[in-house]
């Protein structure tokens, strides 16, 4: 979609949806809605984007949100595709190594990236939407809500004070939230003891390309590259040690003296001390008003998932915000986002607590028993780490999902095969019609679609279905084996995308009892089922996402 979508919010509101914080959740978000034709007003409180590397990694699930609003080339430029992570004991030896090549959803599974220039990107892609405005210098005072919308009172660069009213506002405004505070909502979890101390450099002196993650008792450390010549370091700061000392150039030089040959020649950006957090908001919606990344969640930032969480928020979000502001779903499917996320969200935030209690373990005994269970790894689990498989993918049971009971016909032999329903659908390469082999979703494009294996889905809908998909703006997709392309293709309904699979969807199907899949604006499969029921399953998903097409 584009900036030509026309805005269908409700008149008379200064805007539809108002999202506190322009950071990537907020400005991730804002460019979601300008593509469904929201109107959106963004407040910041900083007159200007923050301008230091905090998040270091992007991974594949991101990035195809950054497909999804049309500037994944743009943030690429940015990124260190499959950057392999080492993680090292004190006598360097190598614990495990993490080098996931898969391409499961069409982009790298780990990349090192550079925040503050992805944010950028997000920032200037607001130009294309002229119902979108980004106020910076404006901080927001109160928000009250009631039935019909949300009111917040602003304090303008200038000082004065303005009421504003929307229909939805959204807090992704961090993790001192004010949004989430204005709600008196708690934020259970803890803080850790030891903080961490940042340093970052231009004109990497090592210049590798991969990251270090040095489980050292005597501190632990971390060293990552980072594009356009930048490296970071991270060090343990012990609680007796005061955040006073990252301005001590002796200290600094000290830590980096094992890591460089010549610490004072390092051409120093900044230093930083952060506290780390692992906690979880009691709720993410409260009526009209909503919490996103960090002012919902915050996590150790050693699993490299506290931003990629808080993307996968507004991607959630995104479609479910914009359906019911345009009077295309019910206000009960915005309940779908907290039950949707907030599972994955605990489980990231207990891998992340975990890496981080391995990798900065300062007991000799613990960390000695550690090494022994790195170095009695099976093949089979070396592989597992490599290839990233603990970190938990998501998976949605409730929600805007049905799960059919399709795996009980007998189409595959006895064996069990898992559910589809509530995961996300891969992004393998297809053909189209004109013979040029593109991803999945710049194929079929990225609303909500019908995907059927070798069937025309139009035979399997009657003409109520096919124009509520329609109303959606939705996709019907028949998908073929890439030597019936121009077969299907001169022989397809109106309206129906033919692609041609390369060998990868038909893999996918052949281990399913299934044959089409019900895939959502953020990609993940909203129901699977066999052909002939197509029509009472899309049925039951538009009840399930209180879709009102």
């Amino acid at each position: 979609m584009t900036s030509a979508v026309e805005p269908l919010g409700q008149a008379g509101r200064d805007a539809d949806v108002l999202i506190v914080g322009a950071g990537p959740v907020g400005l991730t978000l804002a460019n979601l809605l300008g593509q469904r034709g929201v109107r959106t007003l963004v407040l910041e409180a900083l007159g200007e984007l923050i301008d230091y590397p905090r998040a270091v990694g992007i991974d594949d699930e991101a990035l195809r949100v950054m497909q999804t609003l049309g500037l994944v080339e743009e943030v690429l430029e940015h990124t260190i595709p499959d950057q392999k992570i080492y993680m090292i004991n004190g006598e360097r030896t190598i614990l495990s190594e993490v080098n996931p090549t898969t391409r499961e959803f069409g982009w790298p599974r780990r990349n090192g990236f550079v925040q503050p220039l992805v944010d950028q990107v997000l920032l200037g892609g607001l130009d294309r939407f002229p119902h979108v405005e980004v106020r910076f210098a404006t901080e927001v005072l109160d928000a009250t809500q009631d039935a019909d919308g949300v009111q917040v009172t602003l304090r303008t660069d200038g000082g004065g004070e303005q009421v504003l009213s929307a229909g939805y506002l959204v807090g992704a405004d961090g993790g001192s939230s004010s949004t989430r505070k204005r709600l008196g909502l708690t934020f259970e979890g803890e803080t850790r003891e030891s903080k961490g101390l940042v340093i970052d450099v231009r004109n990497d002196p090592i210049g590798t390309p991969h990251a270090v993650f040095g489980g050292d008792p005597k501190r632990g450390y971390a060293s990552i590259s980072l594009p356009h010549g930048l490296r970071r370091w991270e060090f343990t700061l012990f609680p007796h040690e005061p955040e006073s000392l990252a301005e001590d150039d002796a200290f600094i030089y000290d830590l980096l003296a094992e890591h460089v040959p010549d610490p004072k020649r390092l051409d120093i950006i900044r230093r930083r001390v952060y506290t780390h957090h692992a906690r979880i908001a009691e709720r993410f919606r409260v009526g009209r008003i909503l919490l996103a990344g960090d002012a919902a969640h915050v996590m150790p930032v050693v699993g490299g998932q506290g931003w990629n969480s808080g993307i996968r928020d507004a991607v959630n979000l995104g479609w479910k915000l914009a359906a019911v502001v345009q009077g295309l779903a019910g206000d009960d499917l915005l309940d779908t986002y907290e039950s949707e996320r907030l599972v994955h969200v605990q489980q990231m935030v207990a891998i992340s607590v975990g890496m981080a209690n391995e990798m900065t373990d300062h007991d000799a005994e613990r960390t000695r028993l550690r090494d022994l269970a790195a170095a009695q790894r099976t093949p089979e689990e070396q592989a597992a780490v490599r290839n990233q498989a603990f970190k938990p993918q998501p998976k949605y049971d409730i929600g805007a999902v049905v799960h059919t009971p399709a795996a009980t016909f007998k189409t595959l032999p006895d064996r069990e095969v898992p559910r589809v329903a509530g995961t996300i659908y891969p992004q393998p390469t297809v053909r189209t019609t004109d013979g040029v082999d593109r991803l999945l979703d710049d194929a079929t494009g990225q609303g909500w679609r019908v995907l059927v294996w070798n069937n025309d889905p139009t035979a399997l809908l009657g003409a109520e279905a096919i124009a509520a998909v329609e109303r959606l703006g939705g996709a019907l997709v028949q998908i073929v084996p890439s030597t019936q392309l121009h077969w299907a293709a001169t022989n397809a309904a109106p309206g129906v995308v033919v692609v041609g699979d390369l060998g990868t969807l038909q893999a996918w199907f052949d281990a399913r009892p299934t044959s089409v899949v019900v895939v959502r604006p953020d990609h993940v499969v909203a129901a699977e089922c066999l052909a002939q029921e197509l029509e009472a399953t899309l049925g039951a998903v538009f009840r399930a996402a209180h879709l009102r097409a």
